[in-house]
């Protein structure tokens, strides 16, 4: 900046110096002073609640970027510092990278930190709550990357080798870390696809079951009966045929298969299995009320004639004592009113009209 050229007199420029530095100085401090109104404004509305609290972070790296202008103006019209005015143009630069890198970098932090307490948890899905803390890593890495990359620029270091460099160790990584790379998409597509949620009751097809402790980037982590943890990558979950029990509602079906013997009256199984069936809905507190059950005959069996019943249990918890309770009430009751259910039996029909068989050749044979 030629300072030097509006006049030769040291002292008037020292003088200027001094008052470009003031008034920046002044403004800055009067900027200060609207944030902070501004900020206690925004603090009492709820409905710009995040607003204010972007100004609280960043409450100061307006002023201070006011003053570092003003400062490289001030030291640049010095005339002692003619010699050094390329160098501090460069410090300048550097320093307005990175305190923009900052500043962007706490916005990102708040926002990501509001929402996490305020929106997250009223939301239907957990892929806010698993993405968000993981974007906000990544976005505060990339804008400081972006700052650094600004500052050795402006310090005349050429940053061609680095992201060179930064390309060829990227892809290197990407293929000594490809099984983790595969776990961690896997995982935003389950929890992007929101098809499992944390204590639905699972089963992989050929694998095991339980209940979901934990669904997260790289694997996911389920209960089984036996009380253990099972921990799944997710590259085998994306890939797997797997049985969600809890949806689409947890209420669960349930369906008994017997069979009654040939000489049993039908009308009357029909009647005792139904009475059966809505005594244990009014009964057990697992059996879903707002159902009535099904009956049906379903096919001519070798030793009976098979029926089935249909109801729902609440969970699938609950469907193992529903079917529990109806097996033994069904039993016996058919047992008190002599209906039977056979054993496998055979009828055995022998040919009494055939030919009769020589004595010599029954002897022979």
């Amino acid at each position: 900046m030629p300072f030097d050229t509006l006049t030769g007199d040291p002292m008037l420029q020292r003088f200027i110096a001094a008052g470009v530095f003031s008034g920046f100085l002044f403004v800055a401090v009067v900027l200060r002073l609207v944030e902070a109104f501004v900020g206690r404004r925004l603090d009492r509305s709820r409905t710009h609640a995040v607003a204010g609290l972007v100004l609280r972070a960043v409450r100061n790296t307006g002023p201070f970027l006011l003053v570092s202008v003003g400062a490289f103006l001030a030291v640049a019209a010095l005339p002692d510092a003619a010699a050094w005015r390329s160098e501090i143009g460069v410090a300048f630069r550097v320093v307005t990278a990175l305190a923009v890198s900052q500043a962007a970098a706490t916005i990102v932090r708040v926002v990501f930190g509001w929402y996490r307490i305020n929106v997250a948890p009223r939301t239907a899905t957990q892929l806010d709550d698993k993405m968000f803390p993981m974007l906000r890593r990544v976005l505060v890495v990339l804008i400081y990357g972006v700052g650094f990359m600004v500052a050795l620029d402006a310090l005349s270091v050429s940053i061609s080798p680095i992201l060179g460099g930064l390309g060829i160790t990227g892809l290197a990584v990407a293929l000594a870390l490809q099984p983790t790379l595969s776990n961690f998409f896997a995982g935003t597509y389950v929890l992007s696809d929101g098809a499992i949620n944390v204590g639905d009751y699972i089963e992989l097809q050929g694998g095991p079951a339980g209940y979901v402790v934990e669904v997260g980037w790289r694997s996911t982590k389920i209960r089984t009966w036996l009380n253990n943890r099972v921990v799944i990558p997710n590259s085998i979950m994306a890939d797997s045929i797997v049985v969600n029990y809890s949806a689409p509602e947890p209420a669960m079906n349930v369906l008994i298969v017997s069979g009654v013997s040939y000489g049993a009256d039908l009308d009357k199984v029909e009647e005792v299995t139904m009475e059966i069936a809505r005594q244990a809905i009014s009964d057990l507190p697992d059996a879903v009320t707002t159902m009535d059950p099904f009956f049906g005959f379903d096919s001519f069996g070798d030793s009976n004639i098979q029926f089935w019943l249909f109801l729902q249990a609440k969970d699938r918890l609950g469907s193992f004592v529903v079917t529990n309770q109806l097996i033994k009430r069904l039993h016996s009751r058919f047992r008190s009113e002599g209906i039977e259910i056979n054993y496998p039996v055979r009828k055995l029909v022998y040919d009494t009209q055939g030919p009769p068989v020589p004595i010599a050749m029954a002897g022979g044979a």
